[in-house]
């Protein structure tokens, strides 16, 4: 077996993999880890987290405190009931938005309301003003048009712009119900860098991660289920701040 390493860039996030491929593996840069399953269930499990994986990662990599979040609800009138209709309504609203502001990134996702069962839309927008996310949705109230969050925190810790929680929270509005794709994402998009795969050349573990990427901070190294090893670099949040305040402070002093 061979130990290779592997970053992700999307974002102020950096991921890097440390797994085993075969020996007789072809390319190393393309190889992934090679895992085994129990039964399909756990598959599929596996399945659904790679799809997790990767929503997060494009979520983190298209936006930023100047994206706005938004709540899209229908009223009684414009009700509907079957989600097939919904997403038709959900297509049509983003061809309108984009007409004007073709190179807007929209990420929207449809659910049921906990208490009132009834459909809703949470919709994730770059490049479009709110006054005109709220003058095209003829079907009902925006409850909330607010931009994302500068510093999101999990476990005491700042991890700036990394917006994994918000990321997870839409991912899992989807159910069975819907069918189909998770989200539904303009295709102007921007995928996250993730370069190939290199021969590790030491021994890697929770307590001896690989050496963070200039300007960024550990924030989690854990071994996987699935016998690999996961670290997870933010862009220094406080290093962010200082750079700000610093460019600020040249201004005023012009």
């Amino acid at each position: 077996m061979l130990r290779v390493k592997r970053r992700t860039f999307s974002g102020c996030v950096c991921e890097q993999e440390v797994y085993h491929i075969s020996a007789k593996a072809k390319n190393i840069g393309k190889a992934e880890p090679t895992i085994r399953f129990e039964n399909e269930e756990e598959r599929a499990i596996h399945r659904v987290e790679i799809s997790r994986r990767n929503h997060t990662r494009l979520f983190n990599e298209n936006f930023s405190p100047k994206a706005l979040y938004s709540t899209l609800t229908f009223d009684d009138f414009h009700e509907v009931h079957d989600f097939r209709d919904a997403d038709r309504i959900a297509a049509n609203y983003m061809r309108r938005l984009r007409y004007k502001y073709p190179d807007a990134v929209i990420f929207l996702y449809m659910g049921r309301g906990k208490s009132t069962e009834r459909i809703h839309f949470h919709m994730v927008s770059l490049g479009i003003p709110a006054e005109y996310i709220g003058q095209k949705w003829k079907c009902g109230e925006i409850k909330r048009i607010v931009n994302l969050r500068a510093h999101n925190t999990y476990k005491g810790v700042d991890h700036g712009q990394d917006y994994t929680g918000l990321a997870n929270y839409l991912f899992n509005h989807w159910t069975e119900e819907q069918g189909g794709h998770r989200w539904k994402m303009t295709r102007n998009a921007k995928r996250p860098e993730r370069e190939e795969a290199t021969v590790a050349l030491r021994e890697y573990n929770e307590k001896k991660p690989p050496r963070a990427p200039k300007g960024y901070i550990l924030v989690e190294s854990k071994k996987t289920k699935y016998g690999y090893f996961y670290f997870k670099y933010i862009i220094d949040p406080k290093k962010k701040k200082a750079d700000r305040e610093a460019r600020w402070k040249c201004l005023v002093d012009v």
